[in-house]
């Protein structure tokens, strides 16, 4: 069977737009969260991962033209996607059969926020109504790309969405339905996940501390990432350099709790050890976690239980870059992804913003300050979603 290496990628998040600009951002060790500007709300003493472009600034950095509805998951998702395109010169030349699957939850959500009451009472925006649901978000993304896909479709698991948009494109290349797949995920902020997360009192008035013994819950963030990935043919056919391989990768469910995640990490402990037996790999061969981490008592620990379980005595270094960016939900899996592959091309390990203290019950700390000059093979990235849904990617330097 085809290996499945990547050939581009794109980000934009809380630290600014773009692979460079995220790299500088983690290399600085600052969080790029702090105070809502761009949403109207009510809970503006929570702290977000909020991208520090507006709609239009967004538009601004898309050189086509835009349909006059668009919605910010769209725009988001556009900006990335275009740099994922470049990058991999899918703009120059086309593979045969290529798929675009995109992972949201929100969708429109936020225009159909703000235009509620016009949709009741007039027509005056009315043409948002459409573009609420997740498809038609990743119908307007899609449109990014002039030379068109062969299949689009959504995927909509909550913050293990953009991950399984992955795995999915995966596994129509193995299957040999397409030859190359664009995939990740978009979200935007709305009051819609800010209201429910805020609901379920696991939003943090702070600054969020992954795995710190002090850890009171997540921040929310915004952004989008995605990778083409493609077969080796395809690769060859086209004539363009691999990054990385995408060598193995697992989704299980263990449908503990609606929102909460099983106290042993079930689920998250079969997602890694799939990736692991997919990708002919020991858990000793993983040099690197980027953890799903997103600083709830109960999440943090539930991972740092299921880590115990798969790396035993052998924990490699872990950090969760949501301390960074904040929670991007659906999009997180696209995102982690790109950063995840950034510290293999780069030889960097992130670090984990606002950790203090060692959580008593488990037996590691996170990487607390970021390490250059590592050498990474194997790096193991995590996105847990509501449901126990949870999906683990592993990529390979080449």
């Amino acid at each position: 069977m085809e290996r499945i290496l990547v050939t581009g990628m794109g980000i934009i998040t809380s630290m600014g737009a773009g692979k460079a600009q995220t790299m500088l951002s983690l290399r600085k060790e600052v969080a790029a969260i702090g105070k809502n500007t761009l949403l109207k709300t009510v809970h503006n003493d929570l702290p977000v991962g909020e991208v520090p472009f507006d709609d239009d600034s967004l538009k601004s950095m898309l050189d086509c033209e835009l349909p006059k509805a668009i919605t910010r998951t769209t725009l988001l998702g556009r900006v990335a996607v275009k740099e994922a395109i470049e990058q991999s010169g899918l703009d120059n030349i086309r593979p045969k059969r290529i798929a675009f699957i995109s992972g949201t939850t929100v969708g429109g959500m936020e225009k159909s926020e703000q235009y509620y009451r016009d949709f009741l009472e007039n027509d005056r925006h009315s043409e948002y109504i459409a573009l609420h649901d997740c498809g038609a978000c990743t119908d307007m993304i899609a449109a990014q790309y002039p030379l068109g896909f062969d299949m689009v479709t959504t995927i909509s698991t909550a913050c293990s969405s953009a991950a399984n948009a992955i795995i999915l494109g995966a596994n129509l290349i193995k299957a040999g339905v397409v030859d190359a797949a664009l995939v990740g995920g978009s979200e935007c902020l709305t009051k819609f996940h800010l209201n429910g997360f805020n609901s379920l009192m696991i939003l943090d008035k702070c600054k969020c501390r992954p795995f710190d013994r002090d850890r009171q819950g997540l921040n929310l963030g915004e952004g989008a990432g995605y990778i083409v990935i493609e077969s080796e043919s395809s690769l060859r056919a086209r004539g363009v350099k691999p990054i990385c391989e995408l060598s193995g990768y697992g989704n299980a469910c263990d449908a503990y709790h609606q929102t909460a995640s099983s106290p042993d990490g079930q689920g998250a402990y079969l997602a890694m050890m799939e990736a692991l037996k997919s990708a002919s790999l020991k858990p000793s061969d993983i040099d690197y976690i980027n953890a799903h981490g997103t600083g709830t008592p109960n999440n943090d620990m539930s991972e740092g239980h299921a880590v115990m379980r798969v790396f035993g005595n052998n924990i490699p270094p872990i950090s969760s870059t949501k301390s960074f960016t904040g929670h991007t939900t659906s999009a997180s899996g696209g995102v982690e992804s790109v950063i995840s592959i950034l510290a293999i091309v780069n030889s960097f390990i992130p670090a984990n913003l606002g950790f203090s203290n060692r959580i008593e019950d488990l037996d590691f700390s996170p990487v607390m300050h970021s390490e250059e000059g590592v050498s990474l093979r194997h790096v193991l990235t995590n996105s847990f979603g509501f449901g126990g849904n949870d999906s683990s990617c592993i990529f390979s330097k080449i």
